[in-house]
């Protein structure tokens, strides 16, 4: 299974992100530390990062699945470039690729 779930965006401020999508649209906010806010729309989770050594350069658009491992060696199979192995992080483990294209995706699986 492959879905997109989940985009995450950089912010200069993670709770004023977080707390505008509240007020405009009344999506509750989940914060994860200072630095970053989960904010659930309809069928989609919008991340706002604010620490800048943690920041994509653009949006990041994150696809779910139920092997981690596998989705791995199908992006670099289909000659893609991973460009941060798998990590934790709250809910999961995700890594990050970029497609020949030149733009940077994620794929993430949550925990079990």
């Amino acid at each position: 299974m492959f879905e997109i779930d989940f985009a995450e965006f950089p912010s200069t401020s993670a709770a004023a992100s977080g707390r505008f999508f509240e007020r405009a649209f009344g999506w509750p906010v989940t914060p994860y530390g200072a630095d970053y806010a989960d904010v659930r729309g309809d069928g989609l989770t919008l991340g706002f990062q604010s620490d800048p050594a943690q920041q994509a350069g653009a949006p990041l658009l994150t696809i779910r699945t139920d092997d981690l491992a596998a989705a791995r060696e199908a992006v670099a199979a289909a000659g893609g470039v991973v460009t941060r192995e798998p990590f934790a992080f709250p809910g999961g483990r995700r890594f990050h690729f970029r497609e020949p294209g030149g733009s940077e995706l994620a794929v993430w699986c949550p925990e079990d």
